[in-house]
Formats: structure tokens, C-alpha cells, sequence
């Protein structure tokens, strides 16, 4: 039995709450109990305590997007608009350099930063899902690994039929990993087939599976589905089969009133991803309206190569302050609303909120404790509020997974993940040395 005991917990639920002086009490994987410190140790007296004067604790944190393995781009394609981003850096320097060792690399370099970061769980979208997975558990966190659909062939696969095989072989091989879960991960529309998406459909409504899907990214891609559709794309989601509750629009940034009410309906949740969609230039998501319309909106960071920094709290800080600013609405995305978006909805979208994104006795104990005690975060008056608007990752002391402690005053706990971490690191330089060879002279990067 072990006891946790800092100066505050917010546990999200109940909502907007903040506990003084509670202690949460784990054994083994799960939360036993949270209540009064005095009380926790007089029910526990042999019970291990870790005391945490200063602290908040919190859920871990839930990145509803990302690509990991992008992490080896990271900084391969700054100050450039998406279409240009896809098409003159990212996508040919993938089907040059993607192989399963690059995926493993990218994956536990992107791992380590996440958890230092308080982020315990991850949906990601890639190729060599299997190497994603791995990465995920030797560094000690949760993924839920996408399936990957998209239109054309790859070092992976052939094509979107083999990469669904493929996928479903991994979640059978899986499926008794518990901190690994899986979803479909067809692309986008302008990447995506019709066929394929019904495809996507059919598995999805008969294993149950959670649909991830970038989605109203840019204008570009709605005009183009006008032009060839002749529907706004998530009109032609729906009209797929692709809408539902286990369906998540990944950044859902240029949403008319029907789009709003199509998601609204089917009870779909909005991966917003603040950052990637500023440096993109890709446009501001309307947040404020998804909430008002009843859209669960959860947080992501996008993959390192657009954004560049897998760094969730930072994330929640703009989210907030960018609904505030768009809207006009000082009150709008609250902080404890704000945390709520990197926790539970997370969760939630993932099919996993009956085991993560709060502090409640019988769900797995993931949690992160911030130290609010340093001179860049004193005086608290609301440690919630410091959590979004003053505290950065920097601030994250303690990560625990599953009750197990992973990140112990910010460094990774484990001499297994520190090796691996060790091993990669090590490696990035040939990495960049591969990549700066790869891309043509006249889209060589200054610098390298």
C-alpha cells in the first residue's frame, strides 16, 4: 500500500473541485481511496508515504493526437503552410527514411518527452504501429495505437488493405497488454477512399474500435471536397458511415453551424491541437462553439515535426487562452474546463474513461504531481489556475503508471527505460545526418 499525500489534489471529479491535505491511497495498479491525510494514516499505519508538500496531483495527462515517430523531423519543415509541408518535406522524406528502426527511434525519444512531461497515455497515428507500442512500454506509458488507413503504399505495407491486416494481426497479438489499447487511424478525406472508409466503418461498429481522422484541417482540403465531392468533408464522413460517438475529428479547425450539428449529433469528439494548427497557419479551431454545441474537445499536440514541442500543459494553456481571446469571453475554457480537455475527455474519446483521466477509487492510478513551490509559481492562490496559466512541464516532478513511479524529480525512473533512451539518443545524429542527405539540394535546410 502506498500513500500519496500533497498539498492539493484536483481529481477532476467531481468537477472543479480542489482537495486540501487528502492523501490518495494506491495498491498494486489502482487507487484504493482518496481522503483526508490524517485519516489515510490512520486506516494505513504500514503503508508507504510519499509526502508531497508544495504539490498538486493530478491525472495523467491524455494526448489525443500525435505521431510520434515524427519526432526525427522535428524541425525538418518549420514556416511553411500544410499543403507545402506535406509535399515538399514531410512526405518525401518519409518514403525515404521510414522503416521500422526509424519508427522506434522517433517513438522512444517522443515517449521520454511525454512522460517528462506528465503526458501518461497517447493516441498515436503511423506506420510500424508494433514499433509505437514497444516504445510506449519500455518507457512506461499508455498508448492507443492507431491503425493506419491511408491510400498509398509504404516501407509498411501496400496499401490501405494490407495495412488494416496488419494492424488487426498487432491487436490480437495485444490484446492482453493492458496499457496498450488500438484504434482506426484512417488519415484524412483528400488521403482516405471511399471503399476505405467503409471499410473503416463496418470494423469499427463491429469491434468497437474508436475512428481517428484528421478532418476540416485547412480550407484547402474543404474547397477540394467540394470541388470533388461536392460536400464539405465531414458531410461525406457521415454519409460513410464514419460519424459517431467513437469517431474523433482531429483538429476540426473551419467548422460551419452544420458541421458543428453533425458532430454534435453523432456525439463526436474534436481532437484540438492549438499549436500545430498556429504554426501551420492552418487557423483557429472554434472550441468555445464545440463546447456551447455539447462536442466533448479534447487536447493533442500534433506530431514534433509540426509543432515542435510534445508538450501537453503548453498545449492547455493556449487552448484556454485562445478561446478566450476568439470568443470575446474571459470565462470561457475555465482552467479547471482546461484540465478537464487533457484528462477525462481524453480518456473518454479512447473508450478508456472508466479507467483513466480522473482520480477516483477503482481506476488505474495515473497520475502527475506539479511543484508549485518554486519562486516562478509563488504565491498560489488557485493551484488549478497556476497549473494552466503559470506552470510549465518544467514543473512535473512525478509521473506514476499504473501505480508504479516512472519519472522520479524529473528524470525517467528505471534503469530499462534509461538505457533505451540512452541507446536512441545516441543515434540522433545519424539520424539527422540521413535526413539532410535525403532531402533534394534545392530544399536543403540552412544550417544542417
Amino acid at each position: 500500500m502506498e500513500l500519496i499525500a500533497p498539498q492539493w489534489i484536483a481529481p477532476v471529479e467531481p468537477a472543479s473541485t480542489v482537495l486540501h491535505d487528502h492523501a490518495v491511497a494506491i495498491e498494486g495498479e489502482r487507487i484504493v481511496a482518496v481522503l483526508p491525510a490524517a485519516q489515510a494514516r490512520q486506516a494505513w499505519p504500514d503503508a508507504r508515504v510519499t509526502e508531497l508538500p508544495g504539490h498538486l496531483l493530478v491525472p495523467g495527462f491524455v494526448n489525443l493526437h500525435t505521431h510520434v515517430p515524427m519526432t526525427l523531423l522535428r524541425g525538418a519543415g518549420d514556416d511553411l503552410p500544410l499543403e507545402r509541408w506535406l509535399h515538399e518535406r514531410i512526405w518525401p522524406l518519409e518514403a525515404a527514411l521510414i522503416s521500422p528502426e526509424f519508427v522506434a527511434d522517433g517513438a522512444v525519444l517522443a515517449c521520454a518527452e511525454m512522460l517528462l512531461g506528465g503526458i501518461t497515455c497517447f493516441q498515436d497515428m503511423y506506420f510500424f504501429p508494433e514499433e509505437v507500442a514497444r516504445a510506449a512500454l519500455d518507457i512506461g506509458m499508455r498508448a492507443a495505437v492507431g491503425i493506419i488507413v491511408i491510400e498509398f503504399g509504404s516501407a509498411y505495407g501496400s496499401g490501405p488493405g494490407e495495412y488494416i491486416r496488419k494492424g488487426l494481426e498487432l491487436r490480437d497479438q495485444m490484446r492482453d497488454e493492458p496499457r496498450i489499447s488500438f484504434t482506426l487511424a484512417p488519415h484524412a478525406p483528400y488521403t482516405v477512399s471511399d471503399d476505405s472508409f467503409r471499410r473503416v466503418a463496418s470494423l469499427a461498429a463491429e469491434l468497437g474500435m474508436p475512428v481517428q481522422c484528421h478532418v476540416h484541417e485547412t480550407l484547402t482540403e474543404i474547397s477540394d471536397s467540394m470541388a470533388q465531392h461536392g460536400r464539405r468533408p465531414l458531410r461525406r464522413l457521415a454519409d460513410l458511415g464514419l460519424l459517431g460517438p467513437e469517431f474523433i475529428a482531429i483538429h476540426s479547425v473551419h467548422l460551419d453551424d452544420a458541421d458543428l450539428s453533425l458532430l454534435a449529433s453523432h456525439g463526436a469528439t474534436v481532437a484540438h491541437c492549438p499549436h500545430s494548427n498556429l504554426k501551420l497557419a492552418s487557423g483557429i479551431a472554434p472550441t468555445t462553439r464545440m463546447r456551447a454545441a455539447g462536442i466533448p474537445v479534447g487536447i493533442g499536440t500534433d506530431g514534433a515535426a509540426s509543432n515542435n514541442r510534445l508538450d501537453l500543459l503548453a498545449e492547455a494553456r493556449t487552448a484556454s487562452l485562445l478561446a478566450k481571446g476568439s470568443s470575446g469571453d474571459a470565462t470561457a475554457w475555465t482552467a479547471h474546463e482546461t484540465l478537464h480537455a487533457m484528462t477525462l475527455a481524453g480518456a473518454r474519446a479512447l473508450g478508456l474513461g472508466d479507467r483513466l483521466g480522473s482520480i477516483v477509487a477503482g481506476k488505474q492510478a495515473d497520475l502527475v504531481a506539479i511543484d508549485l513551490s518554486e519562486p516562478g509559481t509563488l504565491p498560489v492562490f488557485e493551484p488549478v489556475a497556476h497549473l494552466i496559466y503559470t506552470a510549465g512541464r518544467e514543473q512535473v516532478k512525478r509521473v506514476w503508471v499504473a501505480g508504479k513511479a516512472v519519472v522520479s524529480e524529473r528524470q525517467l525512473a528505471g534503469q530499462p527505460a534509461v538505457s533505451r533512451l540512452g541507446e536512441v539518443v545516441a543515434r540522433t545524429r545519424l539520424w539527422h545526418n540521413r535526413l539532410v542527405e535525403t532531402l533534394p539540394a534545392g530544399l536543403r535546410l540552412s544550417g544542417a
